[in-house]
Formats: C-alpha cells, structure tokens, sequence
C-alpha cells in the first residue's frame, strides 16, 4: 500500500512540475496548484494537551534516538535540526556550513539566535520538511519530505547484513548531499532509492514509523518543555544579580566570565535535570530574554547596557556538544573571591572595537591575572573542552595540529602573582594579538608572517624576562607545575584525537604519551579565543587557515614549555623525535623555539629515559588529585587490547564502543586507535607523515568520544576471543571476518535495539555528561 501511495504522490508531483514548466509564469510553484499557497504554520500545543503529551512522550524521544544521532548540530545533513521544534519547523537548506573553499563569510543560521520565526527562515532560503500548505491528512502525507523520506526508507530497506555498496549510499562527512525540497523530491527519488531516512541505516520497525506518520498526518503538532519548577526561578534569580551588578569592575568581571562559559550547558548541582545557557540579552532580568546576535561573543552588542541572563536549554542534549558546569552556593563564593569581591578596580570599561575586543590582554587588563588564569584553570577540563566541543572541531583539518594523544599540565598560578606579571602582559599585548581582530574576512600569507613575527617578539621578551629573575633555571622546578592545590582534579588532563573528531577527559590516561604540553594563562587564553571565542564556522578560508596556523604556535609553546624541565640534551633529542621529517621552513621555526628554553633544569634526574621518569615525578606530585575515573583495572579482561600496537592497532578503527553484556549487568567500554606520525606540521598531506608501525591502541571503561566509528556487542564469553583476534589482525579480510564476528553494523537487523541499550546505559552511568551520539561517522568495513 505505501508504495502505491508514494508511487501515486511521485506521479502528480511529477505531473504538476511539468505543468508548471510548460506554463511558465502562471504559477511560482507547482505545488501552489496542487496544495493552495505555502503559509507557515504554528505547529506548537500546551505541553498538557493530548497532542501536546504525545509529541513529548512518543513522538520526540523516537526523533531524538533515530534521527537526531546525525541531525542534531552545526553538521546535520542539509541544516536540518531535528533536535528542536524549532529546528525541525525551521526546515533545510541547500547551503553548507561547512566550506573550507568560501572566499567571503556566510550569513550565520544559527537556531534561535539569526532568525526567530519560520517566515524569517523561509526568508533565508530554508525549505519546509513538513506541510505547509492545505491543511488535511492526506496532503500532509503528500507535502512532506519527513514523511517521503521515511516511505522511501521503508520501500528500499537495504540489505540486513553484510556492507552497504557505497556507489550508491556514499558515506563520511564529506559525502555529497542533495538537500532536495518537495518540489524535487520525485528526481530525487528516483536517482537515489536508498536515500530513505534514516540515512544509511535500518528503517524504522513498523510501529515506530507509524508513529512519526500518524503524528504528519494529524499536523505534527509539537510542545516545549514543561514550565519550569519554581525552584529553578529562584536560582536563576540569583545568578542573574550576580551578573548583572552595576559597578564597572562588576561589569568587566561578568563580560569576563560570559565570554568563556557562552557555550557551558550550566546546571544546577543540587537540582540537575535541566541545563541553562549564559546569554547576551537586551533585557534585564525580570523580563523575557532577547538575545543579542552576534558572531562572536565579543562583538560590539550595540545596545546601551548588556544583561547577562540564563536561559532553558530547550534542545535535545547531544555528546558533542554537551559541556556540563556546574553552578551552586560555592561557585559563586569562588567568583565573588575572584572578582567581585577581590581587591582591584576599574576605571574604565574597554570598547568592543575588533582589534581591542579580540584581544583579551587589553580587554581585561584591569581584572587581576590570576584571577583570569584560575576561572579557566580550575575549570580546565570544560576550558579545553571549548576547543573539543565547539565548532571548529570538526574534520581532519581543523584538528591535525594536534597529537592522538597527549597529556596536559598547567602551570601553577602562583607564578602570575604580582604586579610585575599583570604589567608584563599588558606591555605584550599587542605582541599577543589574534587573527580575530581580522573577523571573518581574512587573508593568510600576509597575516600569518605578522602574527609570526609578533609572536617571536613575545617569546623573546618572556625569555629575557624569566633568565633576569631566575638566571639559574630555578624556575624550571617541579614546583611550577600547579598540583591542584591538592585536591582538584583538572590539574592534568588528556587528549584524545580521533582523527576528524576529539576528546578531553581528566587524568593521565592511557599509555605514556610521546608528547606533553605544560599549559600557563598566556597560552590558555589564547588557545580559548582562538579556536572558541572568536573561531567563526561561517568564516571565509582566510579566517579558518589562520585560526589552524596559529594553533601551530600555541601547540609548540606548550610542547617547549614541558621540555623546559628536562635535561637539555634530551629536549633536543625530543624536539628531533617530535618533529622528524620536518620541512625546512619548520625547522627554521623549531631552532628558533630553541633559544627560548636554555634554561637548565633544577630537577635531578636518575634514569636514562628523563621523560618517563618526569611523568613518573608528576604523576606523583598530583597523586592526592588525579582523576581515576577511566583507569582500567589490571584484571580486567580486555587489559590485553592496551597491549596492542603497530599492523594489528593501524587496522582498527579510530574509535569504537564496546558494549559488553555479562548477565543482567552490562558495561560500556571505548577503543582508540591513537596514530603514529613523524610530525604533525602538514596542513595537507597527513597521509604523508603517517607511520603506522607506531600506532597503538588504549582501551578505556565507559564512553570516550562522540562519534563512535564502530560499534562491538559482546558477551562474556567472548572477550578472549575478540582480545586475539584484535591482536592478530593482519589484512582487511581479517578485521571483515572481526565484524562478522562480533560487530554491531549499519546494517544488522538489531541495529536500533543495540543502540537503544548503548545509549541507556551511558545515561545511567554518566547522567550529566552524557548525550546522543553522532552516527554519522560510522564505517562500513
């Protein structure tokens, strides 16, 4: 019957389509004539209405674990937000946000901020996913390409097993889209039968589908949230006062701490259970919010006076971009001691022209440093993870600065006490621009030299400074590593690349890592403005090389810091190792890093491998506050995969769970491919500095990652066998015949069931931290 029913609605929209055409100028639309004029449509009921409490306990939870695992951010196929009423009335749209080719900045399209209505949208070219013409059942069935899509779905199921063929179901983020409105939807049709939703995975069970078809059918009407508890109010009263006080150094302060918590999902840690975002609004607490749009959270707001408010989350709460932070009684004591209660002031409030705004030197150089540098410090893990989290993480490129996996100390603040520090930088300041005083519009030869040269001007006077008060490196003690005041566990912290995708989590996980970066506030606030503050997805290529050229300076000024604390021989051994097969242009740039870490050490060294036996002194020294949280117990079963390197580690996948099922107890586990290179200074052609023999794999409890590339279901009987085979893989065949075995695959038939059990458990086990996992990454080997 479906088939009839879609072959019959592909016969009159084809029809019509050509009546349109050969009538030229009679109608804008062919869909005009067969469905009345299009309208925007207010879809949204009371959250206590029938239809109100369908949507919120059937309709959506089945949206968010079946579509919104690849629609649900600034990646969705085709702009197309299913993770929202919002989005989902705000449609698709042909144009990319992603395009590392555009010469001039994109409009932004950003959900609830660029446009607040769906004729604004329509306005910006985003076309209808659902009905909005003639209002029946039967032409919302006809009208709309949710419901086309899952019937095409339905109609060409694709096999329950084995590999998909690629020719005609491309796969990656890269792969080409064709974001077809309605009025295309039968050529789409037929040039792409097994382009049904969901996208390159099993269809719908029966019951499901017609859920979402009987929900189109009826209008889709949709509900927000219920209200919120009164209980939330008067919190959110509170923090708004907090940041809303009239003085100027109140001012500065909030200014301050909004332009590194914009993207944190706030939550309160005595009522978890809903998440706010700290926004730039018009309005004053007390009245409903108006956001301020911006690009960036810096921007001249052109409005007399910036109110900070706290506003619902309303969106269904993905992995990759969840940031959970926490706020209670003790946070904001931690904030009045750092700022508003704290004894400096201000005389003036900064402008928020691009070449002061962009800078947080100059900005803030009112707000005492140590006060700047321990609101990201002891906070870390979410600083990082602004980089991690935020838009420019997403493919190889903006991500191959960085090693697969390398561990993070910070220095401690105790060194930026001081007058003399807070007047150092503000004498540095201009040597410590950042390509965002360029904004979207940038060029890259010319800019990247000048911000070269400023930036070697910094080093050399930072240099000059350290050997004047500390001549015989006395400075380069363990003592400079922050300890976490003995209890905070954001004093370390490891990376985790995966290839076009990454993570930060606390503690010194997995295997000694090749490299380290020790981390202090100039190189902190740097890397935060960089890539999160002032990094613009809708930027022009200029802007996007430059943000990942001058991360090239930020990675090795970490890099040089630890080095600093070996010996001196081993830091040239290292910065051999670390950087071989270099071109010669970096070269030239690493003997000039060279000169800036001449300093001897004071730390004394017994061993013929410095490095280790330096990890094993840190290690250490932040015993009382390392985090142990994805430590792998020595008897676990599967220890022997952290064992794993070279052929049978490169022949793996950049990032796996494995769900294991032991009885009616199940666990979570994550598997990273972490790949060797002899360095990571190509913007290009990684591919070329690829050394697989040096590739090794880490095996962690729970979720790692958020774009999971394979998926493993095991029982526990099978944990010896998937170990071997692991370690015995050789060839493609053989990881094929892996799959076989023990995979849970785009096409097995229990696809859905598993990842229904997959993401309850994370639920379960991570109740804050956790969010939908992306699919679109998944292989298909």
């Amino acid at each position: 019957m479906l088939r009839v029913w879609f072959a019959r609605r592909r016969w009159l929209l084809l029809l019509v389509f050509l009546g349109g055409c050969a009538s030229v100028g009679l109608v804008n639309n062919p869909l005009d004539q067969l469905y009345g004029p299009s309208q925007p449509i207010n879809r949204m009921v009371s959250d206590n209405t029938t239809h109100g409490q369908h949507f919120l306990n059937e309709v959506q939870p089945l949206l968010e674990k079946r579509c919104v695992v690849c629609h649900g951010c600034y990646d969705a196929p085709c702009q197309l937000k299913l993770s929202s009423p919002e989005g989902i009335d705000r449609g698709a749209s042909k144009a990319k946000v992603y395009d590392g080719t555009r010469l001039l900045a994109a409009e932004p399209t950003r959900l609830n901020i660029d446009a607040h209505s769906t004729r604004e949208w329509r306005e910006k070219k985003f076309f209808p996913v659902l009905n909005e013409r003639t209002q029946s059942t039967e032409i919302n069935h006809s009208n709309s390409l949710i419901a086309a899509l899952l019937d095409l779905k339905q109609q060409n199921p694709g096999p329950d097993h084995g590999l998909l063929d690629e020719s005609q179901t491309p796969l990656g983020i890269y792969r080409p889209e064709q974001c077809a409105p309605q009025e295309e939807l039968p050529k789409f049709a037929s040039e792409h039968p097994s382009w049904g939703m969901p996208y390159a995975l099993p269809a719908l069970s029966k019951t499901e589908h017609d859920i979402l078809q009987n929900w189109i059918a009826i209008g889709a009407p949709m509900a927000g949230k219920p209200e919120l508890n009164s209980a939330y109010l008067a919190d959110i009263d509170k923090w708004e006062k907090l940041l809303n006080q009239s003085s100027k150094k109140a001012q500065l302060s909030s200014r301050y701490i909004y332009e590194h918590w914009f993207l944190a999902n706030l939550y309160f840690s005595d009522k978890p259970g809903e998440f706010f975002k700290l926004v730039r609004s018009s309005t004053p607490p007390g009245l409903p919010i108006n956001i301020i749009a911006t690009r960036r959270p810096y921007d001249d707001p052109q409005v007399k006076q910036v109110y900070y408010r706290l506003q619902r989350v309303e969106d269904s709460i993905l992995a990759k971009t969840n940031m959970p932070y926490a706020l209670n009684d003790a946070r904001i004591t931690w904030l009045n001691n750092l700022f508003f209660n704290a004894d400096f002031s201000v005389e003036h409030l900064p402008n928020y022209e691009p070449e002061t705004a962009a800078n947080p030197f100059a900005t803030f150089a009112q707000l005492p440093v140590e006060s700047r540098y321990r609101l990201m410090l002891e906070e870390s893990q979410f600083t990082i993870m602004g980089f991690i989290k935020g838009p420019v993480c997403r493919g190889q490129i903006a991500l191959n600065v960085i090693d697969d996996h390398f561990w993070a100390f910070f220095i401690d603040p105790k060194v930026y006490r001081g007058s003399h520090i807070d007047e150092f930088l503000i004498q540095q300041k201009d040597n410590l621009r950042l390509p965002g005083e360029k904004q979207s519009n940038a060029g890259v030869i010319s800019d990247w030299i000048s911000y070269s040269i400023a930036n070697n001007r910094y080093l050399d006077a930072k240099t000059a400074a350290i050997k004047q008060i500390f001549p015989n490196g006395e400075i380069n003690s363990m003592d400079l590593i922050w300890d976490g005041d003995g209890h905070n566990d954001n004093a370390s912290l490891t990376i985790f690349r995966h290839f076009d995708s990454s993570t930060v989590v606390k503690g010194m996980v997995g295997q000694p890592t090749k490299t380290a970066w020790l981390i202090g506030y100039p190189l902190l606030e740097r890397i935060h403005y960089l890539l999160v503050a002032e990094f613009d997805v809708y930027g022009n290529i200029g802007h996007q090389l430059l943000s990942r050229l001058y991360m090239d300076f930020l990675r090795m000024e970490g890099e040089f810091t630890f080095l600093s604390l070996l010996p001196q021989d081993e830091r040239k051994k290292l910065i051999d190792y670390w950087y071989r097969d270099a071109g010669l242009d970096v070269k030239l740039h690493l003997s000039l890093w060279e000169k800036h870490i001449t300093l001897p050490t004071s730390i004394t060294y017994n061993s013929a491998n410095p490095k280790q036996e330096l990890y094993e002194k840190i290690h250490a020294r932040l015993l009382p506050a390392l985090n142990h949280h994805y430590d792998l117990p020595k008897n676990d079963a599967l220890s022997s995969i952290n064992r794993i390197s070279g052929l049978p580690a490169s022949i793996m996948p950049e990032l796996s769970l494995i769900y294991m099922e032991e009885g009616k107890k199940s666990r979570l586990y994550t598997i990273m491919r972490n790949s060797g290179h002899s360095n990571i200074t190509s913007l290009l052609y990684e591919d070329e500095k690829r050394l697989p023999a040096e590739d090794y794999l880490t095996l962690v409890p729970g979720v790692l990652g958020s774009y999971p590339n394979a998926l493993w279901h095991l029982q526990n009987k099978d944990v010896s066998a998937f170990s071997e085979a692991i370690a015995q893989l050789k060839t493609e065949d053989d990881y094929h015949a892996l799959k076989q075995r023990f995979a849970i695959n785009r096409t097995s038939a229990d696809f859905w069931q598993q990842s229904d059990a997959i993401y309850a458990l994370y639920r379960q086990s991570e109740p804050i931290e956790s969010g939908l996992l992306d699919y679109n990454r998944l292989e298909n080997r």
